[in-house]
């Protein structure tokens, strides 16, 4: 029987990069994986093979917007096969660099799927292989829907919606949340008619109700058409296509929709089925996530847990974060995660770009608050590229710390940083105010917001 100090049972972003990490502070170190390339869901159908596709399907889009800028261009057409070629070749590369990595920091990789037979006992195939301690890292899948069965044919999860070989004349996204709205703006720029269903009364639960609403506006001028409100009961297949047949929430009203593909986006859930988690008793939460205490632990001894399988923030960085804490303080090193300096980000057009508490949350905990906003349409730099849709949120306690942050606009992912940094490091609205901020550039949208929050906004 092989022995290691730590076996990580999953290739994803939080494992590979724990299973790296623990070989640089010297432990001897073994990942398994069983899809038969490393980077999980990220990776192979997740973060990476989606942004290749926005950015494929953002270039063909900006084909019919370029006559404002004095530029005629004709007879563009769209090759779906290579589009998805170049997002296959991402992805391949990608995953052939994690390979070379642990080849590189020394770890070993086990292929197949794992089972815990026992606590320090990792079975994969018919080996069982020993480690001091393990780590799971198995990462999530998409959640169906009851009733509705999903084929990666006609009824997609979002690993089919990443691998059509046509655009489809009408694809229904049931969700409008993160990968919902993303993906439905991949297919609406090459062509397709999208209409988005969502259960409740607005786009992107958990982000800053008013931001959402700047999104959903943006979204829908960009073609996106938004059902909300509404349920899905059914989904019925025909020779002539799919019928959708959804309820008016509150209303007692029933409606159908004609598509010929549906996307089911309605979230995601915690892999750990097979993992022999019951035999061992490791604790599970009421929505099957694994419990873990300050230092990842689970309720046995020795076998930790990070990632999409335990509560949290479900975002491929969050993992990485997790597992670096994680096998740091197995290594006796100090180590902490603030999940409130997470940020989260929806690579749409505009993307939208989050950290910390939204305002209904402070609404909610009865904090005391201030609100700096500042809109792009007033950015000097947005107004010459024509990305004027949006606006900069900053949320600010009475001293000026900085409680959540949030962004509607072009390049709100990499604007977000600084007051990520901010707020890790403790810096006030004042002080990210009387930075000086290169002009003309996006970023002095977040010097305005960060100015109105004290009162002082120049340029509104």
């Amino acid at each position: 029987m092989s022995a290691y100090d730590l076996i990580v049972i999953g290739g994803g972003p939080g494992g590979y990069v724990a299973a790296i990490r623990a070989a640089q502070l010297g432990m001897s170190v073994a990942c398994v994986e069983g899809r038969g390339a490393l980077g999980g869901t990220c990776l192979n159908v997740g973060c990476i093979p989606s942004k290749a596709l926005l950015t494929s399907s953002a270039k063909y889009a900006e084909i019919a917007h370029l006559s404002s800028h004095g530029i005629s261009v004709g007879g563009a057409s769209i090759d779906v096969p290579a589009m998805m070629g170049r997002k296959d070749k991402i992805v391949g590369d990608l995953t052939k660099g994690i390979a070379f990595l642990f080849k590189k920091n020394g770890v070993d990789l086990i292929e197949g799927w794992a089972s815990i037979s026992a606590a320090g006992q990792v079975k994969v195939g018919d080996t069982v292989h020993a480690a001091k301690n393990i780590l799971i890292a198995t990462g999530s899948e998409p959640t169906p829907l009851p009733g509705i069965e999903i084929d990666e044919q006609d009824i997609l999860s979002s690993t089919g919606a990443i691998a059509l070989d046509s655009v489809p004349d009408h694809l229904v996204v049931i969700g409008a949340g993160v990968i919902g709205l993303e993906l439905g703006q991949v297919w609406a720029r090459l062509g397709a008619k999208v209409t988005v269903v969502e259960y409740l009364d607005r786009v992107l639960p958990g982000i800053d109700g008013e931001i959402a609403k700047l999104a959903q506006r943006a979204l829908s001028k960009r073609g996106l058409k938004f059902q909300l409100g509404r349920a899905l009961k059914s989904v019925e297949k025909s020779d002539a296509g799919l019928t959708l047949t959804v309820d008016r929430v509150g209303k007692d009203k029933e409606e159908v929709i004609e598509a010929d593909k549906v996307l089911v986006a309605v979230g995601r859930r915690p892999v750990t089925r097979g993992l022999g988690l019951d035999a061992l008793g490791v604790a599970l939460n009421a929505r099957g996530f694994i419990e873990v205490d300050g230092t990842f632990q689970t309720s046995v001894p020795g076998i930790y847990a990070i990632g999409d399988c335990v509560p949290g923030p479900m975002l491929a960085h969050k993992a990485e974060e997790d597992g670096v804490a994680c096998v740091e303080m197995l290594a006796g090193e100090a180590a902490h995660l603030d999940y409130n300096t997470v940020p989260g980000v929806v690579y749409t057009d505009p993307e939208v770009a989050s950290v910390g508490l939204t305002e209904e949350a402070l609404k909610e905990a009865g904090t005391e608050y201030t609100v700096g906003k500042f809109a792009f349409m007033a950015n000097s730099r947005a107004r010459s590229t024509g990305d004027t849709d949006g606006a900069v949120k900053v949320l600010a306690d009475p001293d000026g710390n900085i409680l959540g942050a949030h962004i509607c606009g072009a390049h709100g992912g990499d604007l977000i940083a600084e007051l990520v940094l901010a707020m890790t490091k403790g810096a006030t609205v004042a002080e990210v105010a009387t930075t000086c901020h290169a002009h003309p550039a996006m970023g002095e949208a977040v010097k305005e917001a960060c100015l109105d929050a004290m009162g002082r906004v120049i340029h509104a």
